[in-house]
């Protein structure tokens, strides 16, 4: 039975992106917006890239990277600063190029993320290397290849790099990543900044620490790194980490050491559904920064990635049934977990819109969004309140540019899809949807069989 409802009327523009000057807090902007009855994507028809790539796809807007991106740098100003983009969020290397050619720097945590940032042009000086768990190969590639610095997170990875940089005849710049056990009130998984998570040295054994840097061979101390969590929506944890460095840098200095750059972590989080309880802007964390470090005369680094890459990309389905069962209804999409594995793993909301637009006050069904994956976790949203969509239909998820793509698998041999990147009226093909033969040719077998 089908069940439907007739909604309150809405704004027409669907959410996602950053507050406009002058917005009130639960406005929001990007530049995926409805026209002539249809959602583009800048002044691309959305419709008109399903048909040129098939569906499901990713599509970014470069005009929105670009803002972001500029907000970012902008909050910072007049501070000596680099906001380094986290790669883990969007690692396309045309997006990282996009990104690259306006100042950014990188935020890598392995070889294969450095060297997506070197194929995108950006040089050396303009990478930081993070991560728990660098191998001895990867310190080998960026010492040879070029690096801003590394971000150190244990002793036994202090001495290793000690290791290879000497090895090589070249000096290593770090930062030592301290953990301040600040509860960054964000989901468990994505929770780094207390003393249970795994990443960083106590902050109460800094100074040893530095001490021991000082006397390694190969190494040259440049700063200090924090980092305490991702999709933080309060300013609030932010302020006792960046106070609790501010401490550090002062004591190190009096022990000797020069510090003269504080990488600061990314974390801030997004928007990812209509709110008057955005998170935070740029702007009052930049203000932040100057407020609790500012006066220390370093340079900063922040490695933002959600919020420059989140809102700027949208993930398009296609509808293939809708499935009326026993107590509910079911929206079922040829996209699937295996595309957007967000939702299955966090039990993460995205908003969901029709491409489509409906009209003002029009009904509204309640869905199970759901994908073709044999998994009942293969569930996109239970219960959402949609306007009336059929077969042959296409959807748009919003918000999901950042930990989207990039997380994504084959499972069911179900081919990665394709990314595509808007500006203006062109868009372009960054990553093609792989054939079955390419990826049943990954596959060998052995001369047994």
């Amino acid at each position: 039975m089908t069940r439907r409802k007739t909604p309150k009327p809405k704004g027409l523009q669907p959410p996602g992106g950053l507050l406009c000057h002058g917005q009130t807090p639960g406005a929001k902007m990007d530049h995926f917006l409805y026209k002539n009855g249809t959602l583009h994507a800048e002044d691309v028809a959305l419709p008109e890239i399903a048909t040129a790539v098939g569906t499901p796809f990713y599509v970014y807007s470069t005009a929105t990277l670009t803002r972001h991106y500029r907000l970012f740098t902008e909050a910072l100003t007049p501070l000596p600063h680099l906001v380094c983009f986290a790669i883990k969020s969007l690692s396309n290397v045309a997006v990282l190029k996009t990104l690259g050619n306006l100042g950014a720097g990188m935020d890598v945590v392995s070889g294969g993320e450095y060297l997506r940032a070197k194929a995108a042009g950006v040089p050396g000086n303009r990478i930081v290397f993070s991560g728990v768990g660098k191998t001895r190969e990867e310190m080998r590639l960026a010492l040879t290849g070029g690096i801003r610095q590394f971000n150190v997170e244990s002793e036994p990875e202090m001495r290793a790099l000690s290791e290879v940089a000497s090895s090589l005849g070249v000096t290593a710049p770090i930062a030592v990543r301290v953990n301040p056990d600040v509860d960054a009130k964000t989901h468990e998984k994505i929770a780094t900044g207390k003393k249970e998570n795994k990443f960083g040295i106590p902050i109460a054994r800094a100074s040893e620490v530095y001490a021991e840097a000082a006397r390694l061979p190969g190494l040259q101390v440049v700063g200090i790194d924090v980092h305490i969590g991702s999709q933080l929506t309060e300013l609030e944890p932010f302020e006792q980490a960046y106070l609790k460095v501010a401490d550090l840098t002062h004591r190190l200095r009096s022990e000797g050491h020069t510090i003269t750059r504080l990488d600061l972590g990314g974390g801030l989080g997004i928007p990812y559904q209509r709110s008057n309880d955005a998170p935070p802007l740029p702007t009052d964390y930049g203000a932040l920064i100057k407020r609790t470090v500012g006066d220390l005369g370093c340079e900063v680094e922040i490695e933002p990635g959600r919020l420059i890459s989140g809102n700027a990309g949208l993930l398009i389905a296609g509808v293939i049934y809708v499935k009326n069962g026993e107590g509910r209804d079911f929206l079922i999409l040829d996209a699937a977990m295996n595309d957007l594995v967000r939702p299955s793993m966090y039990g993460a909301h995205h908003d969901i819109v029709p491409v489509a637009e409906p009209p003002v006050a029009s009904p509204t069904q309640e869905f199970d969004v759901v994908g073709p994956v044999c998994e009942t976790g293969d569930t996109f949203a239970k219960g959402r309140d949609l306007p009336l969509v059929g077969e042959g239909d296409l959807v748009a998820f919003r918000s999901a540019g950042a930990y989207g793509a990039v997380m994504a698998s084959e499972y069911n041999t179900r081919p990665l899809i394709p990314e595509v990147l808007v500006n203006g009226d062109h868009f372009a093909v960054i990553r093609a949807r792989p054939s079955f033969d390419e990826i049943l040719n990954r596959d060998s077998i052995p001369s047994w069989l």
